[in-house]
């Protein structure tokens, strides 16, 4: 077939070629910005590649590449695309088919349709596939019609080029950007890496027909290329990167269509030995070119093809380091691309870390503000008081009196005595009648009862506003105290999120290592924490049959090479249909505690005044939590259970007991105006050292039984809602295993009487107790007080008990030959 030839339309032949070759070097040479261009090397790269992408074609006939190349780069880096146009150009006067002019023209449909939708607002890269299929349709459609005229063959040909020119727009759109300064991110998908092989490849046609001595250089490119991808992505890529470049090459150059199996044979045996680093990875290839070049071809062949491999051995040995690793860093599943993530990852915890401090700050000075404005509060003193009542008397009293001269300026100290002692007499008695006012102020004052009077209403006045300034104080210390805990919640966090972007990828491989010994195949293993007594270890695995395979083989194995006793805390299935589930393990508590509650309500109603509590804080504290509402019924409950709600959520966010229990009692104070109140009585159990802290509020004393001895726990300290300044007494006690906790409230502390002493009685009536099943004991507790009352319920009734045991695994740990203990980090960043 007759390709239209430059001849054709543009009629660029002879003298006009050579002026367009030399326009074009003195527009390079002379234009001022190619040294800041030459500065930047990946638009280098892109100029370099438009060269080669312009020269490249497909059966000496097809040149689909160009006009792809360019559309891209028209969306992608609009700043070069003269330059790449210009790149383009100047690598189709290399190629040995000439074909500017179907570029030139393929390239000016592709801007008039683009400045067409940009005008009407529809220019989107979506669209870029389409446009370029389109344009060199048009393009090779007219050329045909005008040159030789179309046949069936003319039009399979240019709708095959279309299509290549089509499909290799929507390749470059995923490559092109590794390239350019708009990616954001490091890691390429599968399918960006297959479109960056085919790119490469692409380029590489372009240098079909290079040649030195018996050395082809587009043979040495692709096997080069195929070391650098078997040793970054193994046996895989390696193979993948021999079958594309090996099919575009052929296609180039028919001739070559056996270098389609030679280099994919070559790139799966060069990642095979991947792990023996570049030498290993050489060897590997040489050997596959060699093996096939000796069936293949001849003496000749096989000597090129070997020389060929050497020659881009050479260069892959030379090659940097820093290269490779840059590569690596856009495969999955390699080191590199595993440790950027984990940079990234830290980079992210830091940056979050960062802000929660400073919220965390903010929050602080907030808290600040509000307790120098509630320190600020001014308390009036008796003479600013006396002289505030004074002048509102003078005002309202003595302003139309005709003897006003006469006491406040002739006898100013009398009379201003004489005030002072009346306000102090209103002060002490605000109901002061006409008849207790002194014979002296009679004889003084000819308006006493007005005087008194007007001292009356401005004493209630006072009384108002420093109920309201007290009632403003105490919000104003509430929301300074919340602040405070909030501060110290997010500050906290900061330093849990900076724990957590501590690296143990060293651990991580150890753990992967062990299991992969005992048979077990893991997705992924993240180590949060190695801290003792604070693990924290995520896996990812595929097993169908349930979790069996974590609780009885995983978690006794690490428990064995950890040091201490580990346990799965959380399972769930991932989404995605790929069967894989997430197993949270932790460290495995040291006690636990079983509890039992018995209660009844004041003469046998539904509704008790008491409330009650038992709840694991998820920070490794079990909390035993028991309220006594005032009085009885719907009200108390309601204020016992507000107060152990509010508790248990303050405790659970992270805040200090001390704060927690200041912050009830304000929210208790500030809710009602009347005069509620709740006891609190609290006990926060560790789970891994069994130390318990004792928290009561106007409760009664709690006891310990061990063994023969009851050990009591008592504090004398008012309930929370009385008083806005309230003492926290923390309490502290190391329990042991097969202790029992017992927390009561009045109704049953108070049974026997005022006139026995109670701690005596309770300690009797404890002891006559032998049951170990907390349950039992609360019941027999309780039923013991209510027959010490003839079967009367005389008031709410709440016992709680709590039995502290070891905490014994559900398999036992094992070990394993050859494996040893993992080494903990000695610093946490």
């Amino acid at each position: 077939m007759q390709k239209w030839n430059v001849t054709g339309i543009w009629r660029l032949q002879g003298g006009v070629v050579d002026r367009t070759k030399q326009n074009l070097l003195k527009l390079i040479v002379d234009n001022k910005r190619l040294q800041s261009l030459l500065a930047r090397k990946w638009s280098l790269v892109l100029i370099v590649m438009g060269v080669l992408l312009g020269k490249a074609m497909i059966l000496q006939q097809l040149s689909p590449f160009a006009i792809a190349y360019f559309a891209v780069i028209y969306f992608l880096r609009k700043d070069l695309l003269v330059w790449i146009g210009l790149s383009l150009v100047a690598g189709s006067f290399l190629s040995p088919t000439s074909h500017t002019g179907y570029m030139l023209a393929e390239m000016l449909v592709f801007l008039l349709v683009q400045k067409a939708l940009e005008k009407y607002e529809r220019a989107e890269l979506s669209y870029v596939p389409v446009i370029v299929g389109l344009s060199t349709f048009l393009v090779q459609l007219f050329s045909y019609l005008a040159v030789s005229g179309l046949t069936w063959y003319a039009f399979m040909l240019l709708s095959i080029e279309s299509v290549l020119s089509l499909i290799l727009s929507l390749i470059f759109i995923q490559a092109i950007p590794v390239f350019t300064v708009t990616r954001k991110h490091s890691a390429l998908k599968n399918e960006e890496i297959i479109c960056l092989i085919i790119l490469l490849a692409s380029v590489m046609s372009g240098t079909v027909g290079w040649q030195i001595e018996s050395v082809t250089v587009e043979h040495v490119l692709s096997r080069y290329l195929i070391l650098l991808f078997a040793l970054v992505g193994g046996a895989p890529l390696g193979a993948s990167v021999g079958v594309v470049t090996g099919l575009i090459l052929s296609l180039a150059n028919p001739n070559a269509i056996y270098q389609m199996s030679l280099l994919a044979f070559a790139g799966m045996l060069a990642g095979l030995l991947r792990e023996g680093n570049k030498l290993a990875v050489s060897l590997g290839m040489l050997l596959g070119t060699s093996i096939l070049s000796v069936y293949i071809g001849n003496q000749p062949e096989v000597w090129s093809s070997t020389l060929e491999s050497a020659v881009a051995i050479v260069i892959f040995l030379f090659t940097p380091r820093g290269f490779i690793q840059l590569i690596a860093q856009y495969v999955p599943g390699t080191q590199e691309n595993l440790k950027s993530q984990h940079d990234y990852a830290r980079r992210v915890r830091d940056i979050t870390a960062s802000r929660v401090e400073q919220f965390s700050e903010v929050f602080r000075q907030l808290a600040n503000s509000f307790k120098q404005l509630t320190g600020e509060v001014v308390q009036d003193k008796q003479a600013e008081e006396a002289e505030h009542f004074m002048n509102a008397a003078s005002r309202h009293a003595c302003e139309t009196c005709w003897k006003k001269k006469h006491c406040w300026d002739s006898k100013f100290y009398q009379t201003y005595k004489y005030m002072t002692d009346m306000v102090t007499a209103v002060e002490k008695n605000e109901n002061m009648t006409n008849r207790e006012i002194s014979a002296d102020w009679r004889k003084a004052c000819i308006r006493p009862e007005l005087v008194l009077d007007v001292m009356k209403r401005q004493m209630q006045l006072y009384r108002n506003n420093q109920h309201w300034k007290k009632q403003i104080a105490d919000s104003r210390q509430l929301v300074a105290d919340q602040l405070s805990g909030v501060s110290q919640v997010m500050e906290d966090l900061a330093k849990e999120i900076k724990r957590e972007g501590q690296e143990l990828l060293l651990q991580e491989e150890q753990i992967r290592r062990a299991l992969e010994e005992l048979g077990l195949s893991i997705h992924s293993v993240d180590v949060i924490s190695l801290d003792e007594g604070n693990v924290e270890i995520e896996m990812i695995h595929q097993y169908k049959k349930g979790f069996d395979e974590c609780r009885k083989i995983i978690a006794p194995l690490l428990s064995d090479i950890l040091g201490e006793h580990i346990s799965v805390k959380n399972e769930r299935f991932l989404d995605g249909g790929k069967g894989y589930s997430s197993v949270y393990f932790g460290s495995a508590k040291e006690y636990e505690v079983e509890t039992g509650i018995a209660g009844a309500a004041k003469g046998g109603d539904l509704l008790s005044g008491d409330s009650f509590s038992t709840v694991e804080l998820g920070n490794g504290k079990f909390a035993v939590a028991l309220s006594d509402g005032m009085g009885n019924g719907e009200r108390a409950r309601e204020e016992s259970s507000t107060a152990l709600n509010i508790l248990q959520q303050l405790l659970r966010s992270g805040m200090d007991e001390r704060l927690a229990i200041k912050s009830v009692n304000s929210v208790l104070m500030l809710r009602s105006p009347e005069e509620v109140y709740a006891t609190v009585d609290v006990a926060l159990i560790d789970l891994y050292n069994a130390k318990t802290t004792f928290l009561k509020n106007g409760s009664t004393p709690s006891f310990v039984k061990r063994g023969t001895e009851i050990i009591p726990i008592a504090a004398s300290n008012l309930p929370i809602g009385i008083v806005q300044e309230i003492d926290v007494e923390l309490i502290g006690l190391s329990l042991k295993p097969g202790d029992m906790l017992i927390m009561m409230t009045d109704g049953i502390y108070d049974a026997p009487g005022h006139t026995v002493n109670k701690d005596l009685w309770m300690k009797r009536v404890l002891m006559e107790i032998e049951t170990e099943d907390p349950q039992e004991f609360a019941d027999c507790l309780l039923e013991r007080v209510v027959r010490h009352h003839h079967g009367d319920i005389v008031d709410d009734m709440t016992v709680v008990v709590g039995r502290i045991s070891r905490y014994q695994p559900e398999w036992a740990t094992f070990s394993w030959p050859g494996l040893a203990q993992i080494e903990r980090p000695k610093t946490v960043s």
